[in-house]
């Protein structure tokens, strides 16, 4: 009878073994807000796809979708919330209109460089500050940061951009905080997606724009339309992308799911950001050799005009949102601590 009931119970594990393997299975089915033919912007999520694939054995499967193909990019947050899709990559600032705190986990104008951005995510308040944000507003989403930009351009113009007062009545795509900013300079601004940037421009629906990094805005082709290309990126110094998980899928997954998807976006920060890194100087060096662009650095002055404008911009969302003004203060209060350690432990830049 004991070799019966052993061998009765070995049976039932045996059979409930692939039951329990098809319970643990997870596939997220994420549309993306970007090409994944973008370096740097488009890439990380597929590589994350297939980490995912490797470390879980299978187990933990993602399915990417290009922009458009299974939600529109700007109503990827209502619809992993609502539970349409389970998952998707995207980044924060999109949804200033819905949340006025969200550009802070996006990009900050005279913020944080990446390193400084990822210090206070992991070791300080962000994530916290990060997930609260979006519970406070009532989306049922679990948020990882999944990617980061190294800085972008600072846009790219028809004709030079000498005074404040040649910014005065362009219209120009800009995105996030930064955007305020150029708001409050005159500038009509408008917040396209990637694919809708250069029909715009063609068409004359808008006379400059912003969108990313030199390799990335090659691949988008502004350069055959507008040819001063400006920097330093002083609204996106770094930029944060977000992979979104809706809680209930997030709640209901493996501990081991949890940690493998907590780490494959960690790695992707770094990755992303070194290959941000590597890509752009040769990108740079072909819009000047070979497609007649002139890189502009921004004045001191001009620069000067920014910052002080962004600060009070920064001071009105404040005023405006509790909540805006919480994380800023947050965000504020590390940079201010972490000035310490930068001011003294950088070689000045060249």
């Amino acid at each position: 009878m004991k070799t019966l009931l052993t061998a009765a119970a070995a049976a039932a594990l045996v059979a409930a073994a692939p039951a329990a393997q098809a319970a643990d299975k997870l596939l997220l089915k994420t549309p993306v807000a970007f090409s994944s033919a973008l370096p740097g912007l488009g890439t990380p999520i597929p590589r994350v796809a297939d980490q995912l694939d490797l470390m879980s054995g299978g187990t933990l499967k993602m399915k990417v979708y290009e922009p458009g193909k299974l939600v529109p990019p700007f109503e990827i947050l209502d619809a992993v919330s609502s539970g349409k899709i389970n998952s998707g990559y995207t980044t924060a600032g999109y949804w200033a209109g819905k949340i006025p705190a969200a550009p802070l986990f996006s990009a900050v104008p005279f913020g944080p460089e990446a390193g400084e951005y990822m210090a206070w995510l992991y070791y300080d308040d962000g994530m916290a500050l990060y997930q609260e944000m979006y519970d406070q507003a009532g989306y049922n989403v679990k948020v990882l940061p999944c990617a980061i930009l190294a800085p972008e351009t600072s846009g790219w113009f028809a004709s030079e951009v000498d005074a404040p007062e040649d910014l005065q009545g362009l219209k120009m795509r800009f995105f996030g905080l930064g955007g305020k900013v150029m708001q409050e300079l005159g500038v009509a601004t408008s917040l396209l997606p990637g694919g809708e940037i250069f029909p715009a421009l063609e068409k004359g629906a808008i006379d400059a724009t912003e969108f990313s990094m030199p390799a990335i805005d090659a691949r988008l082709g502004f350069h055959k339309l507008v040819k001063f290309n400006y920097f330093p990126g002083w609204h996106q110094q770094a930029t944060i992308f977000e992979l979104l998980i809706n809680k209930d899928t997030w709640n209901s997954a493996s501990d081991q799911h949890k940690a493998i998807l907590e780490n494959a976006c960690k790695a992707s920060m770094a990755d992303s950001f070194a290959e941000g890194e590597a890509l752009q100087f040769s990108a740079m060096v072909d819009n000047v050799e070979n497609n007649g662009v002139t890189i502009k650095q921004w004045s001191p002055e001009m620069l000067e005009v920014f910052e002080s404008t962004w600060d009070k911009v920064a001071e009105g969302e404040a005023a405006n949102d509790p909540f805006f003004a919480k994380v800023y203060s947050d965000l504020n209060d590390f940079r201010d601590g972490y000035s310490l350690w930068k001011q003294n432990a950088f070689l000045p830049r060249k």
